[in-house]
């Protein structure tokens, strides 16, 4: 499984980077008005600084939600690095958008996806990546990780090559919960991979090997 970063913010995407597990970034609009990243000008140079830290796909999203300017915005989104993905939502128009782009072999992303059927339809339409927001729809009382598992079923009945990119990631459950259901990409913030790190008897045990070592070496002395 792919794990991609979830933000805009560049220090935690170098961080992500020289861990050495990162495979590419998503990010969208809330993310860089997070990090006070505003305009036109501003918000393309941050795309093209985020494509020069990594060295996989980068999602980056439109804002309009008619076909054409989708069309016009995922142009130039694309022509700015050869690893943007061009981040499309889940509208009808958006899948006028998304046939749009792969029948010119521009790499998408359909995002804000919360059914099998939305995962259908990105498929049929030649998206590259399907977004399930797993946590949200955990936060509506749905189990997320679920809708994981019905489109791993679904794409694997009919061979679709569009790859399942879980989002809404909140935590390091969530990130092996999709793993466990077959999931081709994990995008989540930074703390969710490193709590992956994380257990208390690894921590026990390098305490133990720790002092052993400092006792063994203390006798030798």
């Amino acid at each position: 499984m792919k794990f991609f970063i979830d933000t805009a913010n560049l220090d935690e995407i170098r961080e992500a980077q020289a861990l050495g597990v990162l495979d590419g970034v998503t990010t969208n609009p809330s993310l860089m008005a997070k990090e006070g990243i505003s305009g036109e000008e501003n918000v393309i140079q941050h795309y093209i600084d985020i494509c020069e830290i990594v060295d996989g796909d980068v999602s980056a999203e439109v804002i309009s939600t008619d076909f054409d300017g989708m069309v016009e915005e995922g142009n130039k989104l694309a022509s700015l690095h050869k690893q943007i993905v061009v981040k499309i939502p889940m509208i009808k128009d958006g899948i006028k958008a998304l046939k749009y782009f792969s029948d010119k072999g521009t790499k998408t992303n359909c995002t804000l996806v919360f059914s099998a059927g939305q995962a259908l339809l990105a498929a049929k339409a030649g998206a590259n990546y399907v977004s399930p927001f797993i946590g949200r729809l955990d936060d509506a009382t749905t189990d997320g990780a679920e809708l994981i598992a019905q489109i791993r079923h679904i794409y694997d009945n009919y061979g679709y090559e569009t790859q399942i990119l879980a989002a809404s990631i909140r935590h390091s459950m969530h990130i092996i919960k999709c793993a466990e259901f077959g999931a081709d990409v994990a995008t989540c913030p930074l703390s969710a991979i490193l709590g992956l790190l994380n257990h208390p008897l690894t921590d026990i045990g390098l305490a133990k090997f720790l002092a052993d070592h400092k006792k063994a070496n203390t006798v030798t002395a």
